[in-house]
């Protein structure tokens, strides 16, 4: 059968399989991107949580120093109301500023329900 003997709907047949075969392999693509992209991540999540509670073991021993520091000037319980009192002060200012901004990051379930809005509204213009 030459390629001019076929019926419009052999050819839009043919169209809407390709398609449909193309929107299958870039499901396909996103899936294996996402993997590797996750097993990437869990080793550099894993080596950054390892670094973060070493830090905060070293952070609390630097605070245990300031106290004994203080401590041989003052009482031992008013060097650690001060170290308290400071921690608390830093911690009433840096949380509400972090839910501030945790705030402002915009959704991305609703930057892609826009996209796909976008996609189908350019469909059907397109296919009008």
């Amino acid at each position: 059968m030459a390629a001019e003997d076929r019926s419009l709907s052999d050819v839009l047949e043919d169209v809407i399989r390709n398609v449909q075969e193309i929107v299958r392999s870039e499901v396909r693509l996103a899936k294996t991107e996402i993997r590797e992209e996750a097993a990437r991540a869990k080793s550099a999540t894993l080596l950054l949580g390892a670094g973060a509670v070493t830090a905060i073991f070293a952070i609390l021993f630097l605070l245990l120093v300031i106290v004994h520091a203080l401590a041989l000037v003052m009482p031992s319980w008013a060097a650690a109301l001060i170290v308290g009192a400071a921690l608390a002060v830093v911690a009433s200012v840096t949380l509400p500023a972090g839910v501030r901004r945790f705030k402002q990051i915009p959704s991305t379930r609703e930057r892609t329900a826009g996209t796909i809005k976008e996609n189908v509204e350019w469909a059907k213009q397109h296919t009008k």
